[in-house]
C-alpha cells in the first residue's frame, strides 16, 4: 500500500510517502518568515503553505521514486490547527486525490501525534498512556487497540510548547524558543529558581495541565531583575523554566499509567524532542518498570509521515469507509 500524507496545520509544510510500513520520504519545509514576529502569524502561514505545497509534494514523490498513479491513498490533516493553513493542505490533497480517483482520508492532527510512535519499530503495545505535547496542545490519553482513546487530562490554558516559546520571548530569545531553552539549560542549574508547577496538588486525581501561571511568574521574576543579572544567569533561568514544565508533564503521565495499571507510555509532539523531558521520562519509566516509546525528533514535530502512518493503521484495521473513493466534499458538485 502506497500512501501520500500531507501536513499543513501550522507553520510546517510537509509531504511524505509510505511504501507499506516504510517511510520512503518525509519532506518538511519550516517557515522562517515568522521569526521576525516572535511567533506564528496565521495569514503568513497560509500564504507560505500555498507557495510551497506543490514543490514539497513533488519532492516527496521524487525522493520516494514513485509515480502519482501508483499511490493507493491520499491523506491530509483536517484539523485541528490554523484554519487557513489546514485548508491549504486539505483542499490540495482532496483535489489531488480527486484527479487521480484515489481514496482521500482526512486525518486528525492530534491523533496523528498520538500514533506517531507506530511509524517505526518497536511500536507500543496496547493499551498505552499517550502524552501529546506540542506548541498548541497538551493531552493525556489512554489508548486502546481499536485506535480509540479516552482523554484523561488536557491543558486548560496554554500548552507546554507555548510556555517554552512565550517565556523564551520574555528572555529575548528568537522564535521558536523551545529548542534554544533546551540547549541553554544544559549548562544551567534547574534549582536556581523555583517556578510554580500548577495543578500538582492531588495530581493523582487531577490530570489537567496549566502553564499560564508559569508565564506570569516568569514575567514577574524578570521584571525585578536587571538585564545584567538576566544575561549572567540566562542558562540557570532557562533550566529553571524547563524544570517547571517537564516535571509536571512527567509526574502526571507516570501517575496515569500507575492508576490505570498500564505498562506502556508513549510521548509525542514537538516538545517530546526536548532532551530533558526525554531524560526524565527514561528515568521515571525505568524506576516504575514501564516501557517508554518516543519517536525520533524528526517524527516528533509536525510531519506528514505521521499523517500517512495513521491512514495506514486505519486501513489495516478496516476503518476506512468504502465510499471514501468518492468522498470529496470540496468537489461534491462534480460527483453527479
Amino acid at each position: 500500500m502506497n500512501i501520500l500524507g500531507i501536513e499543513s496545520s501550522c507553520d510546517d509544510t510537509s509531504a511524505a510517502v509510505l511504501k507499506g510500513s516504510c517511510v520512503a520520504s518525509n519532506i518538511i519545509s519550516s517557515h522562517l518568515a515568522h521569526r521576525e514576529f516572535g511567533g506564528v502569524v496565521p495569514e503568513i502561514a497560509s500564504r507560505e503553505h500555498e507557495r510551497l505545497i506543490v514543490s514539497v509534494v513533488q519532492q516527496a514523490l521524487e525522493k520516494a521514486n514513485i509515480k502519482k498513479s501508483d499511490l493507493d491513498i491520499v491523506a491530509a490533516t483536517a484539523g485541528p490547527g490554523l484554519i487557513g493553513a489546514v485548508l491549504v493542505g486539505l483542499n490540495f490533497a482532496e483535489a489531488f486525490a480527486f484527479a487521480l480517483q484515489k481514496p482521500f482520508v482526512p486525518i486528525n492532527h492530534i491523533e496523528a501525534h498520538i500514533f506517531s510512535t507506530f511509524i517505526e519499530e518497536p511500536v507500543p503495545s496496547f493499551p498505552f498512556v499517550s502524552l501529546t505535547v506540542s506548541g498548541g496542545h497538551t493531552l493525556l490519553a489512554l489508548v486502546q487497540d481499536d485506535l480509540s482513546y479516552r482523554i484523561i487530562g488536557r491543558t486548560i490554558d496554554d500548552a507546554a510548547g507555548e510556555a517554552f516559546d512565550k517565556t523564551g520571548k520574555m528572555l529575548g530569545l528568537p522564535y521558536p524558543a523551545g529548542p534554544i531553552i533546551d540547549k541553554l539549560a544544559k549548562n544551567g542549574d534547574a534549582n536556581f529558581h523555583k517556578f510554580p508547577q500548577a495543578l500538582t496538588k492531588g495530581y493523582d486525581e487531577n490530570f489537567d495541565f496549566s502553564f499560564s501561571g508559569l508565564k506570569t511568574s516568569v514575567q514577574t521574576y524578570l521584571y525585578h531583575q536587571s538585564k545584567t543579572f538576566i544575561d549572567a544567569h540566562l542558562a540557570d533561568i532557562c533550566a529553571s523554566i524547563q524544570e517547571a514544565i517537564t516535571s509536571v508533564l512527567v509526574s502526571k503521565t507516570i501517575q496515569v499509567a500507575l492508576n490505570f495499571g498500564v505498562k506502556t507510555v508513549s510521548v509525542a509532539g514537538g516538545v517530546s524532542a526536548n532532551s530533558e523531558l526525554r531524560r526524565k521520562f527514561e528515568q521515571a519509566c525505568a524506576e516504575k518498570s514501564l516501557t517508554l516509546h518516543i519517536p525520533k525528533p524528526i517524527y516528533s514535530t509536525d510531519n506528514a509521515a505521521m499523517i500517512a502512518s495513521l491512514a495506514r493503521l486505519k486501513a489495516e484495521r478496516g476503518q476506512l469507509e468504502k465510499h471514501l473513493r468518492y468522498n470529496y466534499p470540496a468537489f461534491a458538485a462534480f460527483q453527479g
